[in-house]
């Protein structure tokens, strides 16, 4: 069975990334997938410093994500868009997962991995911009992004009170990003 951990780059409570998260989470689960969803509020991180991470090590929560990380051959992520851009909540995090423990292979935690990415966004084009800086980073860290993208426009009119999308056509391709990490993953570690 696929292991796939789930997150959004957001904070707010109320996060349209984190309701859309769910929607690609069903998506895995439903093509069997074992799905863990980690909020990146709960694991606070202080923004990266190597004079930091050289006199202290790593912090707790960095070397906890990790573990979610390496845990998992799959990632679901869903970023709003900051600035045309991703949000420094997810950027950090990912600069943190990056560091090197002694005994470990360069990029553990991301090498090898199958990653679907989405974007939620009240703008028009739903964070589009986003992606794009996104599934750079990731590739550059050896994670394999399905080609499978969705931005959710004028995502504060996009939800039904349930959290699922009111238009079923986003809906469906939200729960096929889910699909397709999970059944790549499947092929690839299964």
């Amino acid at each position: 069975m696929s292991k796939i951990l789930a997150f959004a780059g957001s904070a707010r409570s109320a996060s349209f990334n984190k309701q859309l998260i769910r929607v690609a989470v069903t998506g895995a689960r439903l093509a069997g997938a074992e799905v863990m969803v980690v909020d990146l509020r709960d694991l606070p991180m202080p923004i990266y410093d190597g004079d930091l991470e050289a006199k202290e090590g790593l912090p707790a929560n960095v070397k906890a994500f990790k573990n979610l990380l390496k845990s998992h051959q799959g990632l679901l992520i869903s970023s709003p868009e900051y600035n045309s851009s991703l949000p420094a909540l997810l950027k950090n995090a990912i600069d943190w997962a990056s560091r090197t423990e002694p005994g470990e292979a360069p990029l553990a935690c991301f090498a090898g991995k199958v990653a679907g990415l989405m974007s939620a966004s009240p703008g028009a084009i739903g964070g589009m911009r986003c992606l794009v800086h996104l599934r750079a980073i990731l590739g550059n860290i050896k994670v394999l992004v399905v080609p499978e993208q969705v931005s959710v426009g004028k995502a504060h009119e996009a939800f039904n009170p349930d959290g699922t999308l009111q238009d079923a056509r986003l809906q469906a391709a939200v729960g096929e990003i889910g699909a397709a990490v999970a059944r790549l993953t499947g092929k690839l570690y299964g």
